[in-house]
C-alpha cells in the first residue's frame, strides 16, 4: 500500500481540498510528489504523511462538526484566529466573550499545542492554500453569517528590527498580504493586526544602503520608513474599513512583562475605533493599579526544582553567582566586566541583556524565544537558571494547566512568540464594547509605549510630511 501511487484527483478527495490547492502542494514541495508528463504523481506514503503534519491525527471534518455543535448554537461573538501560535491572543480575547470558531497554523509544535487544549476547534494550515470562502466554510459558517472578528499576527520576521527589512519583497510579506486580502473579502465587522514595532517604520520596497546618499536618486514613498504599514492602511481604507493603531506596553494591560507590540484595529462600519483602555500604570498614574511584578506573577508556583529549564553554560554561572536579583553585568567588578562580555564589551549599544538576572519587584523585560542566549539571558531573579517554561506561561499569562506541545525548544519559542494574555482581553473588551454599541474611552493623555509617534494620528502626519503626497496617499483621512 505504502508504494500505491494517486494522481492529483484522488489526493484532492483524500484530503478535502480542490485539485488546484493539491497541484500548489506539489509545486511548493509541501507534498512529496514527481512530475510526469503534464501531471502529478503522489505517493500514499506523501499523503498519509502530510495528513499526519496537518490535522496532528484529528479529522479536519469532525473537528468542524465539534466547532458546529459546540459554539455556533447562536453564532454570536464569532471570531476567527490566523497565525494562532499558543493561542495566547485568543485565550485573551475569549476571556472577553468571543467564540474561536476556527485557528490558522503551520507550526506542528504549536499545532499539537492547539489541538491539545482545543480538541473541538476548526485548525487549518497554511492560509495560502485556501480561499476565503473556503476557509468561512471550514468555520462551519454560512455564506451570509457576519463574522464579528477576525484577527491574526502575520510573520514578523520580514519587519523586524533585527532583520534584513526586506518587508513585502520578503516571500514572508505576501502572507501578510493574503492576511489583508481575507479581511477585505471576508469583511468581518472588527479586523485586529497584531505586529512588531519594526512595522511602524519598515519600507514597502528595500532599497541596499549602499544604494543611498548623495550620488544616488531620492527615496521613492515605496522606499520611505513606513511604506508598508501605509500600504496596508490604503488596502483596509480601500475596502471600507477605518484604521487605529498603536504601540501598546502589555504591561498597561495587566501583564507582568514590558512586551510592546503594533496592533492594528480596524472597523468595518468606516468609524476610527478609540484606543484600547489601560487597566495598570508604571507608577499608578491615572488612578490606576501599579505593573504587576515578577513576584506578583510567579506567586504560587510550586516544585521549582521541578520546573522544566535550559541551562547555562558553566562559564556563565560563574558570573551569575556573583549577581543578585535586578542586577546584570554592570553590576560585577569592572575586571570581570571585561572578562565576562569578551570583545563584546568594546561594542555599542547598552548591552542590557548580558548577564541579566530579573528583578522581583519590577515586571519581566520582554520575553524571547530561547531565555539563554548570551545577549538576551532571562536569568531567575535568585536560582542560577534561566526562566523556566512554567515561569514563561505566567508571564504570558497562560493557564497552569494550558500544555505546550513539543520539544522543550519548541516550548520556549511558542510561549516566547505570543500575544499575552491580558492584551487580547484588553482588545477583547474594547470590541465588546463597540458590538454592543458602546465607545469606551480613557481620559487622559496615556503614553502608551516609551517611543514617540507611535500612535497612528502621530505617525500618519509624520509618513504623509516624508512622503509628500498627502492628498494622493490618503485622500479620505483628514486631521
Amino acid at each position: 500500500m505504502k508504494s500505491t501511487l494517486y494522481d492529483i484527483n484522488t489526493v484532492a478527495a483524500q484530503l478535502d481540498l480542490t485539485p488546484q490547492q493539491v497541484r500548489n502542494l506539489c509545486r511548493s514541495g509541501k507534498l512529496d510528489a514527481e512530475k510526469v508528463g503534464r501531471t502529478w504523481i503522489i505517493k500514499a506514503l506523501a499523503v498519509e504523511k502530510h495528513y499526519d503534519s496537518n490535522t496532528c491525527g484529528l479529522v479536519v471534518d469532525q473537528v468542524a462538526d465539534l466547532s458546529r455543535n459546540e459554539l455556533l448554537t447562536e453564532k454570536k461573538n464569532i471570531a476567527l484566529s490566523f497565525f494562532s501560535g499558543a493561542m495566547g491572543m485568543d485565550l485573551g480575547l475569549e476571556k472577553a466573550g468571543f467564540n474561536t470558531l476556527l485557528a490558522c497554523e503551520i507550526d506542528n509544535a504549536c499545532r499539537k499545542t492547539i489541538l491539545k487544549n482545543k480538541p473541538g476547534i476548526t485548525l487549518i494550515g497554511d492560509l495560502l492554500d485556501y480561499k476565503p470562502m473556503e476557509i468561512k466554510y471550514r468555520a462551519g459558517l454560512d455564506a451570509d453569517d457576519d463574522i464579528d472578528l477576525i484577527v491574526g499576527g502575520p510573520p514578523c520576521q520580514a519587519f523586524s528590527t533585527a532583520g534584513k527589512r526586506k518587508g513585502f519583497e520578503d516571500e514572508r510579506g505576501n502572507v501578510f498580504l493574503s492576511f489583508i486580502n481575507l479581511i477585505t473579502t471576508l469583511q468581518p465587522k472588527y479586523a485586529v493586526i497584531e505586529n512588531v514595532r519594526g512595522l511602524l517604520s519598515a519600507p514597502l520596497q528595500h532599497r541596499p544602503h549602499q544604494e543611498r546618499g548623495a550620488n544616488h536618486p531620492s527615496l521613492s514613498n515605496e522606499e520611505q520608513a513606513g511604506g508598508a504599514l501605509a500600504h496596508i492602511i490604503r488596502l483596509l481604507n480601500d475596502a471600507g474599513y477605518a484604521v487605529n493603531f498603536n504601540l501598546y506596553n502589555a504591561a498597561n494591560f495587566g501583564t507582568p512583562q514590558k512586551r510592546e507590540r503594533v496592533i492594528i484595529i480596524c472597523a468595518r462600519d468606516g468609524q476610527k475605533p478609540p484606543y484600547l483602555v489601560p487597566t495598570h500604570s508604571k507608577n499608578g498614574e491615572f488612578g490606576l493599579p501599579k505593573w504587576r511584578t515578577f513576584r506578583q506573577a510567579v506567586e504560587g508556583l510550586e516544585n521549582l526544582a521541578n520546573h522544566k529549564h535550559v541551562d547555562f553554560p558553566e562559564k556563565r554561572l560563574r558570573y551569575y553567582r556573583m549577581l543578585g536579583p535586578g542586577q546584570y553585568w554592570r553590576d560585577l567588578p569592572i575586571e570581570l566586566q571585561k572578562e565576562a562580555l569578551g570583545n563584546a564589551y568594546y561594542s555599542g549599544g547598552g548591552k542590557t541583556g548580558f548577564l541579566r538576572r530579573l528583578a522581583w519587584d519590577k515586571p519581566s523585560p520582554t520575553l524571547v524565544t530561547h531565555p539563554a542566549m548570551p545577549a538576551t539571558d532571562l536569568a531567575h531573579p535568585e536560582l542560577n537558571r534561566p526562566l523556566s517554561i512554567e515561569e514563561y506561561k505566567r508571564l504570558q499569562e497562560f493557564p497552569d494547566d494550558w500544555q505546550i506541545e513539543g520539544s522543550l525548544l519548541e516550548q520556549y519559542r511558542q510561549v516566547g512568540n505570543a500575544v499575552p494574555v491580558s492584551l487580547g482581553e484588553a482588545i477583547g473588551n474594547l470590541l465588546m464594547g463597540l458590538l454592543e454599541g458602546k465607545q469606551p474611552a480613557f481620559k487622559g493623555d496615556f503614553k502608551f509605549s516609551r517611543y514617540n509617534q507611535t500612535s497612528e494620528t502621530e505617525w500618519m502626519k509624520s509618513y504623509k510630511l516624508r512622503a509628500n503626497k498627502q492628498s494622493e496617499l490618503f485622500p479620505q483621512i483628514t486631521y
